[in-house]
Parts: structure tokens; C-alpha cells; sequence
């Protein structure tokens, strides 16, 4: 039996919106990405008299390429500053933001914590170590989480049992997530590195390390 216009219409409608969905998301990914770091890198544009870099003689939005301007400007100095940081001047000036940054009252607690949470995806030594697999949130559920540290004082005095911190990320978002102890005996560790756990958990498990032998 042939189909009406309208089943086929909708068959080839929901095919062409399978197929361009990805680039669809991704262009406008790309669109709010830029317009969102635009609001910001703009100030950097403050010596240039708005009626040149703004529509409407200086009372309307900025012009996109005076956007992009400033985006490769904010590239540049974020270069000069990575460069700068790998010398001891560098390191000092840095090291005096960021005491001057924690003394400031509210703002410290803001700063203190992003700053934790950027170390520990940065693959700082003190945050994960290593990529484990435990049952989670229940008996035969699975979650890829990662060790932070081996729990001691009161917790394994009043638990009697040797736990580690486990640190289980939300999906896409890892900078959320539970931090759980686990008994020892009860997490395997996985041959994938910290990088790679951190690209599985945020791509929802489409992106997949390779199955390394273990060493």
C-alpha cells in the first residue's frame, strides 16, 4: 500500500532532521559560546571610541569583527600570561593576585572554589589520581568515578574498614557530581587515564578509550 504525502513527508522530515541535527547543535554551540565570551572580551576594547567599533554612531551592539578582535586580543594576553608564568617574575606576580584574590571578603570563597575544582581537572598531583569503577547508585549499576584520597583519622578509626574517596561526576557537567567512600576491596581500578575518564564521562560514554592491557 503506497504511503499518503503526508507519512512520507513526515519520514524524510525526520530523517533530514536526524541527519543535520549535530551540525544544527553544534553551529549554535558555537554561536553561544562566541556571543558569551564576547560580553567579556569587549572590555578589552575600551581605548577604541565606541562610534568606531559600535553600530548606530556607538549606542548599538558591537560590530561582529570587532567582537572577533577582541576575542584574538584575550587569546594574546592569555598566551602572555601562560608564557610569564613560566618564570620566576611570572610566578610571583601570580602568586600575589592570588593571595590578593583570597583576602577579599565573599569573593575569596568564589575564587577558592573554582580554583579547587579547575586544579582537579587540570590534573593537578593533589587532585585524581586514578579511574575507578564502582557499583553505583546501587547493586548492579555501574559508575566511572575517580580516587581522591585514602580516607584516614576518624572516618577509618570509627569505620574499621580501609575506604578511599571516590569522586562520581555528573554527565555532561563533571564539575558537579558525589563524593562517596568506597571500601577498597570494592573498586577496580581501570586502565584509562584521568584525560580519558574525564572525555568519557562529558561525551555521555561516546567517546571510549581503547582497552589498554594492564601493566
Amino acid at each position: 500500500m503506497r504511503k499518503s504525502f503526508f507519512a512520507r513527508w513526515r519520514g524524510s522530515f525526520a530523517t533530514g532532521l536526524v541527519v543535520t541535527l549535530p551540525a544544527i547543535i553544534s553551529l549554535a554551540a558555537v554561536m553561544w559560546l562566541f556571543k558569551t565570551v564576547s560580553n567579556l572580551t569587549d572590555l578589552l576594547l575600551f581605548f577604541v571610541p565606541k562610534d568606531i567599533t559600535h553600530a548606530d554612531n556607538g549606542t548599538g551592539p558591537m560590530f561582529w569583527f570587532w567582537s572577533l578582535i577582541a576575542l584574538l586580543l584575550a587569546v594574546a594576553l592569555l598566551t602572555g600570561v601562560g608564557v610569564l608564568a613560566r618564570y620566576y617574575f611570572g610566578k610571583r606576580l601570580i602568586e600575589w593576585a592570588d593571595n590578593a584574590m583570597m583576602n577579599v571578603p565573599l569573593l575569596n570563597k568564589f575564587y577558592g572554589a573554582i580554583k579547587q575544582v579547575n586544579e582537579a581537572f587540570s590534573g593537578d598531583k593533589n587532585s585524581f589520581k586514578t579511574v575507578v569503577l564502582i557499583e553505583f547508585p546501587g547493586p548492579g549499576n555501574f559508575s566511572v568515578g575517580f580516587i581522591t584520597n585514602e580516607a584516614q583519622g576518624e572516618i577509618k578509626i570509627k569505620s574499621g574498614k580501609n575506604l578511599v574517596g571516590v569522586f562520581i561526576p555528573t554527565t555532561p557537567n563533571p564539575t558537579s557530581g558525589f563524593l562517596i567512600l568506597v571500601p577498597e576491596e570494592n573498586v577496580t581500578k581501570l586502565d584509562m587515564s584521568v584525560a580519558d575518564g574525564i572525555k568519557y564521562i562529558v561525551s555521555l560514554g561516546s567517546i571510549a578509550p581503547e582497552n589498554l592491557p594492564r601493566k
